[in-house]
């Protein structure tokens, strides 16, 4: 029940499905005989839609995000185990063209893996994702990870496929339950860096010590606060991805799943 409610919430509170919604309120009423709230709620539609898309609101509230935890430091020693978080990976375009390397821009989350891999040839490699859709019956992220991984490369035998979660807790839990991480083991959690502060704070709450290994950045540094974007679409899409994470944190630690609102190194 609370990976649906959150999928729908999650889906109806984005700002670029926000910002739609109300203009589709002011169309539906301009019916009726409140066309004054109408016109307004029209108006205000098109003008946040301009100015999330355009301003640098979406830097803005990805930057934090993605400082929040630097790079990982490779002096401390090698790591005894990578896990990699789904999301790199379209599985309903996978199935449909039958093509394995249909990744999207979180693709570094694939490339640096590998390089992990031949950097460090004893570490044990989980990927982590099931089928996260609503709607579509595509098959696991995890199986066509791993298939993508063999084929770069990488021995098949390393690699552990978990197909059963849908979101971030369930990467957390299932693959503690695959890892039986040791005392004094190291784990590596491979994710996009704007992911990093909520992937973190749910392996803490599931118990597995992990070290921070964030990749995908999407700003270039302080200097995007003051940077617009060159289209609606782009304003959109950023700010989109950084209010999913900050109400993700939120909504996970209302609901108990984490300890922490947002986690620090």
């Amino acid at each position: 029940m609370f990976f649906l409610l959150s999928k729908f919430l999650g889906l109806l509170v984005l700002p670029s499905n926000l910002v739609i919604e109300i203009g589709l309120v002011g169309i539906v009423l301009s019916l009726t005989s409140f066309r004054r709230l109408a016109s307004w709620l029209i108006v205000t539609s098109v003008v946040l839609t301009a100015f999330v898309g355009f301003s640098p609101l979406g830097n803005i509230l990805m930057l934090p995000l993605e400082q929040r935890f630097p790079p990982w430091d490779p002096s401390r020693g090698p790591p005894d185990g990578i896990i990699v978080l789904g999301g790199s990976i379209i599985p309903e375009t996978a199935a449909a063209r039958g093509d394995d390397s249909a990744l999207n821009e979180a693709a570094e989350r694939i490339t640096a893996t590998v390089e992990l891999a031949r950097k460090y040839p004893n570490a044990r490699i989980i990927f982590t994702g099931g089928n996260a859709s609503l709607f579509e019956n595509a098959p696991s992220e995890a199986a066509i990870a791993v298939r993508e991984l063999v084929a770069l490369g990488i021995a098949p035998d390393r690699i552990t496929a978990e197909e059963q979660s849908r979101n971030t807790i369930e990467n957390a839990v299932f693959s503690r339950l695959i890892a039986q991480p040791k005392p004094g083991e190291r784990w590596l959690l491979v994710t996009s860096a704007f992911h990093t502060p909520r992937a973190i704070a749910v392996f803490r709450a599931a118990d597995f010590p992990v070290e921070p290994y964030p990749v995908d950045y999407r700003t270039r540094g302080l200097g995007d606060v003051v940077r617009s974007f060159p289209s609606v679409a782009d304003g959109l899409a950023r700010t989109d991805f950084a209010m999913h994470e900050w109400i993700g944190l939120l909504a996970y630690r209302l609901t108990g799943r984490t300890r922490e609102l947002f986690p620090a190194p």
